[in-house]
């Protein structure tokens, strides 16, 4: 049994045909998905598909590209409609150097605001590192230092050192179908010194589909091929890196019941 700890089921790619995404899923062994906010103002959108769904859980926050539209939305709040009982995580959050679709100083703000509500919640902060290894890191390290808080860096494409100084913090590394491409040697070079006890698969679907299905729409049900890539760089079985991975989100994830693996 797998998870899919970061996809988009709310985005209109995947919401517009729900039912057949969450059915072929399950059949692909995919026992719980996690469903990740990117706007505040659409969260009522989100928790709807959480709550109509098991096996479906959601996270609240805001994407670094539109940071600057709700910085009038303080921690307070984030923490707030994190007593929902679906919503199990924090974010995502972070900096994205690569689009710049919001003003540096608006990303720092917000990455800052859910690292207090994740320090507050204890929930696990849903890091987005794009193009932003070393400042990425540089906030993790200071913001540690006044109270620890989970975090896993997610969809990760960063460098070797962003992975050593998240790792070093205690944080988790997620990979997604972009390290099943041929050109993300480095990517797996990186995978290859993750302990197993700190890896996380994900599709981050609709977006970046795994071969062999890269340049389509991607879904839930496709993590299981990063799964079969990551567990040939760790040199273990499909079935044992399923397992590991699991468990892993299961301690990451603490608020999900795990008696929801148990009944998919």
């Amino acid at each position: 049994m797998l998870v899919d700890h970061h996809c988009h089921l709310d985005f209109p790619d995947l919401a517009d045909e729900l039912e057949g995404v969450l059915q072929r899923a399950h059949a692909a062994g995919v026992g719980a998905m996690v469903s990740i906010s990117t706007r505040l103002r659409r969260f009522a959108n989100l928790i709807a598909i959480a709550d109509a769904n098991a096996n479906v859980f959601c996270s609240v926050g805001t994407h670094p590209h539109y940071a600057h539209e709700e910085l009038d939305i303080p921690a307070e709040e984030l923490v707030r409609l994190s007593a929902h009982p679906k919503v199990v995580a924090i974010g995502e959050a972070g900096l994205d150097y690569f689009y710049d679709n919001s003003p540096r100083a608006a990303q720092a703000e917000g990455f800052r605001r859910h690292i207090a509500a994740a320090r507050a919640t204890q929930l696990p902060l849903v890091i987005h590192a794009r193009d932003a290894d070393a400042d990425v890191a540089d906030i993790l390290e200071a913001e540690s230092a006044k109270g620890a808080f989970p975090a896993v860096l997610h969809c990760f494409t960063g460098g070797k050192e962003l992975a050593r100084r998240g790792l070093a913090l205690g944080h988790y590394i997620s990979f997604s179908g972009i390290l099943t491409f041929k050109k993300s040697e480095s990517l797996r070079e990186v995978a290859a010194l993750v302990p197993l006890d700190r890896l996380l698969v994900e599709t981050d679907a609709p977006y970046l589909a795994p071969s062999p299905f890269r340049g389509k729409r991607n879904e839930p049900a496709y993590v299981v091929h990063t799964a079969a890539a990551l567990a040939a760089v760790k040199g273990i079985s499909p079935e044992e890196l399923a397992r590991i991975t699991t468990q892993n989100f299961l301690r990451l994830y603490s608020k999900v019941p795990p008696a929801v693996m148990a009944q998919s």
